[in-house]
């Protein structure tokens, strides 16, 4: 069993236009509501993969009712945390061409006891699952540790812990030495504190990570696929140019497919790419399942081209 925790959960709304125009009334082409949040879009293609998985969250008010609803038709199972805030709701506005202009919401405020009771199922949960997945951002109420605390109690009781977080609280979580992070190329070079302009760039900053006590390094690097820094080696992953209709949660299938192939290795990693090109090609925050992946379509190299330009990703 996968366990993924999503501390900022939303109701994720995404409204295709034929062309985004300031200051104009614009019509919607369509429009369509997913359950989001990073963990949240983990555990539901994990759960289209037939991979046991359950989902923690906090849940307040309207939204987090209806989140509820989306996730039980999704059939993915949810632990909620009742908070007295409301769950946000975020908006995607999406052009044909695949250009993404994404309005999130910072979402409510945790008291005190909330933050509590959402650790302690989320660490409950873990015993004896194989991960504990650790995502995304943290509203206010939650300490920047809060990912970083997560590792620690996973890794006592013997669970393999991922985080996928940004800024401060990643830095945090790796400080704890989780198993696995996956970070874009942009959140990488924030961590890192420089550009990161080549693919040799990247594989320096995520060996940096290994030798402070991170196992295993996963970089999204968008239209670039993907670098996987492991025990096993150094690998690179790509597909050939696909046409894009949405980049929202593309990298939290990319995570989900790692995790589906296992969690390790030059496998894992090609499985991963393939689960966020096919995130790419579907509509809104939609999740891919097995019939999406295109696995044939991704060559991994196990000696990367360092000297490959890259021009930053947000997957």
């Amino acid at each position: 069993m996968i366990v993924t925790v999503t501390p900022n959960p939303s109701l994720d709304r995404t409204i295709e236009l034929a062309r985004l125009q300031r200051g104009q009334v614009l019509r919607a082409r369509s429009v369509r509501l997913d359950p989001g949040g990073k963990g949240v879009n983990v555990a539901r293609a994990l759960n289209a993969a037939g991979i046991e998985t359950v989902a923690a969250l906090p849940s307040g008010r309207a939204p987090g009712g209806r989140l509820s609803e989306l996730l039980d038709a999704h059939g993915v199972r949810a632990v909620t945390v009742p908070i007295s805030g409301a769950t946000r709701t975020n908006i995607t506005l999406v052009e044909p061409d695949g250009t993404t202009t994404k309005i999130n919401e910072s979402g409510p405020v945790l008291t005190a006891a909330e933050v509590v009771e959402l650790a302690d199922q989320a660490a409950e949960l873990s015993t004896g699952a194989s991960w504990l997945v650790s995502c995304g951002s943290l509203p206010a109420g939650i300490s920047e540790s809060f990912h970083a605390d997560l590792v620690r109690r996973a890794r006592r009781a013997g669970t393999r812990v991922a985080v996928d977080a940004s800024g401060a609280p990643l830095r945090a979580a790796c400080a704890a030495a989780p198993d696995l992070v996956k970070p874009n190329h942009d959140e990488l070079a924030e961590l890192v504190g420089r550009t990161l302009s080549s693919l040799g760039d990247v594989l320096a900053a995520a060996r940096e990570l290994r030798s402070g006590g991170v196992g295993a390094v996963l970089v999204s690097l968008g239209a670039g696929g993907a670098v996987l820094v492991d025990a096993t080696g150094e690998y690179h992953a790509a597909t050939p140019p696909i046409t894009v209709r949405s980049t929202v949660g593309a990298g939290d299938a990319t995570l989900a497919g790692f995790l589906a192939a296992g969690g390790d290795g030059p496998e894992a990693l090609r499985l991963a790419v393939a689960y966020g090109a096919a995130a790419c090609r579907l509509p809104g925050s939609a999740m891919p399942g097995p019939h999406d992946i295109h696995i044939d379509d991704v060559r991994v190299v196990g000696t990367p081209d360092a000297s490959l330009a890259l021009t930053g990703g947000a997957a």
